[in-house]
């Protein structure tokens, strides 16, 4: 039942583009590659493309896996807030990948959209980490910054996982082309699959 799901429907990511001054299109070949991995190596063979949209767009409500990234101010207007609480109070689900530098305004934001809710993490036994691949340790640390580990981060709704803050791990750079950071091939193999990771648990949870 869940191959003939996942199988039978075209999935695009929607990039979430938004105001403050931060850069919502970073890591410009991420996405592309991330399903071209999803479409090559799970049963997601229709996996399809990157669609960048702004919240209060009419089709936002329609992707059930909206990312967004970046490393300078993020900020979403009053009917953006509304909108991401109705996309996330509704079936909708949100991967916020800190690459370096969002995480202040992130969190200012979130806490708009959620003000009763903190964010949890979640520990290694977590089904995100399990969801196609095995990924013993819990979230991968990418690129090194700060000496911070890395945290999943999340946020639920009626016992549904609805934002995933992946922070101080940058998944987003390992999924860019090989020559742009030239990080080892193993590292980019381990942030793809916590991608796919990522994608699957929010398709099927």
């Amino acid at each position: 039942m869940l191959c003939s799901f996942l199988c039978s429907q075209e999935f695009n990511i929607a990039r979430v583009q938004y105001g403050g001054g931060g850069d919502w299109y970073c890591d410009p070949s991420s996405l592309p590659n991330l399903l071209e991995y999803l479409k090559t190596n799970t049963s997601m063979t229709k996996a399809s493309k990157e669609v960048r949209i702004k919240l209060t767009d009419s089709n936002a409500k329609l992707f059930p896996y909206l990312y967004l990234t970046g490393h300078g101010n993020i900020r979403f207007s009053d009917n953006e807030i509304i909108e991401l609480r109705s996309i996330l109070s509704n079936g909708g689900f949100l991967h916020a990948d800190d690459n370096y530098g969002m995480d202040k305004s992130f969190r200012r934001e979130i806490n708009r959209v959620f003000p009763n809710k903190e964010f949890v993490e979640l520990p290694h036994s977590h089904p995100v980490f399990s969801s196609y691949y095995k990924i013993e340790n819990g979230l991968p640390k990418i690129h090194e910054h700060d000496n911070k580990p890395p945290q999943a981060l999340g946020i639920f709704e009626n016992n549904k996982l609805v934002v995933l803050y992946t922070y101080e791990s940058d998944l987003g750079d390992g999924w860019e082309d090989a020559g742009v950071h030239n990080d080892p091939p193993e590292i980019r193999d381990l942030a793809l699959k916590m991608g796919v990771n990522i994608i699957y648990f929010a398709l099927t949870q």
